[in-house]
């Protein structure tokens, strides 16, 4: 490698609640996508101060969360937090600024639009050569199944705002299902539960703690069930602090709108696989991934709902960025975009 061609190789999950990356194939960045702004248009925090600042700002400065729905909603944004999140990974030196190689996660259904709005962001950010990958397709990279394999393997990675749902065959995908329903929806529903039912108003941040504390797809959990969250919270009418004990079968019952569009996705994806493919992955089982994967009881929900086994992968949070990571080592892998 010459002195004046240095080229590094970052691989990008560029999600809707968390941005990852990966370098020399270990985390090097795992922060919030939230970037804070002044009134200029300045930058002034990206990740997780800035997620510190969220909804706490004043009027001199603006907390951005650049995407949503899985695709970018704020161009400027994006790019401004992607150089954040780069010069978080410390690498090259003082005196040369490398070449970047990127290999970014976008949802399968993303249109053309947005898939040139990443690709942009991502140039303005730095990037030499820009590969994208669909997010299906990563995550059972990142899980660890052979994607080229004559074999049919399905994945179902629910993020912060999409969930993507794969048959996985050949390099390629056979049947699928991409939806604008996912974490940030639970978020919503439980928002508007807590404003509804217990006349408490929570913020965006409260909601997503009541979700990691007491979020379940099941009514009963047995043993496994958590003890009830405490809110505390302004009352909606009276503007009085107000403290609420939430319960996992409140919060399953104000989210299962949301559960139920995801599982007709998974029915729909697989009315369209082929037969062959679609008795491999009743073999197999369904791979779970992306923080969604980690709602209480979900995968017993779908088991028990479809009559196949669903699987939880290892470290469901980072299969994207694992197999964005993978994907770097073999440019020539045919699903892999310039």
């Amino acid at each position: 490698m010459g002195l004046f061609s240095f080229t590094q190789e970052i691989a990008i999950d560029l999600g809707t609640a968390n941005t990852i990356i990966m370098y020399n194939n270990k985390i090097v960045v795992d922060e919030p996508s939230v970037v804070a702004m002044d009134s200029q248009k300045k930058m002034m925090a990206v990740g997780e101060k800035a997620k510190q600042m969220h909804e706490k700002t004043n009027p001199n400065i603006h907390t951005i969360r650049p995407l949503r729905d899985g695709v970018i909603a704020d161009f400027y944004a994006c790019e401004q937090m992607m150089r954040g999140m780069i010069d978080k990974v410390n690498i090259g030196s003082k005196f040369f600024t490398p070449n970047l190689r990127m290999v970014i996660g976008v949802p399968y259904g993303s249109t053309e639009v947005e898939l040139r709005a990443v690709r942009d962001s991502a140039e303005h950010a730095g990037g030499r050569d820009v590969y994208l990958i669909y997010e299906p397709m990563a995550s059972a990279l990142g899980i660890g199944l052979d994607v080229t394999a004559p074999e049919g393997n399905m994945v179902v990675d629910i993020g912060g705002g999409s969930t993507e749902i794969a048959v996985i065959s050949l390099g390629g995908i056979v049947s699928n299902g991409s939806l604008r329903t996912a974490g940030d929806d639970f978020t919503a529903d439980i928002q508007e539960y807590m404003s509804r039912q217990h006349n408490v108003r929570v913020s965006e941040r409260m909601a997503e703690r009541i979700k990691i504390h007491v979020g379940s797809a099941l009514t009963e959990l047995g043993e496994d069930a958590p003890q009830d969250y405490i809110v505390h919270g302004p009352n909606r009418i009276t503007a009085m602090p107000i403290e609420v004990p939430v319960c996992y079968q409140e919060i399953a019952h104000c989210i299962d709108k949301s559960i139920i569009k995801i599982e007709n996705a998974i029915i729909s994806a697989l009315e369209n696989t082929p037969p062959e493919l679609y008795a491999d992955i009743v073999h197999n089982g369904i791979y779970l991934a992306g923080g969604g994967a980690l709602l209480r009881g979900l995968a017993k929900r779908f088991s028990d709902k479809i009559n196949i086994p669903f699987h939880v992968a290892e470290d469901p949070l980072y299969c994207v960025a694992k197999g964005t990571s993978l994907a770097l080592r073999d440019l020539n892998y045919p699903f892999l975009m310039r």
